[in-house]
């Protein structure tokens, strides 16, 4: 009897996961200003962003901020 109970509420919590529509408040409903920007998105839907390309110079004098940081967010073990 108690198993027979089990299977029925797995079926139940099945069969109300299966009719709920995931993530479907996930998302923003509104106009893509930058639709089309290769800046943003690439020349291609398989590229990479004009963006991310960009290279910038090093800057010794933040390692000691950044490393501070990464201490307060992971703890003192660090990565």
């Amino acid at each position: 009897m108690k198993g027979l109970l089990n299977i029925g509420v797995f079926l139940l919590v099945v069969g109300s996961l299966t009719s709920c529509d995931y993530q479907k408040y996930n998302r923003i409903r509104q106009n893509d200003y930058r639709d089309g920007d290769k800046y943003v998105y690439g020349p291609g839907l398989d590229s990479a962003a004009v963006q991310t390309t960009y290279k910038y110079t090093s800057r010794p004098e933040l390692a000691e901020r950044t490393n501070k940081i990464r201490q307060k967010l992971f703890g003192k073990s660090g990565l």
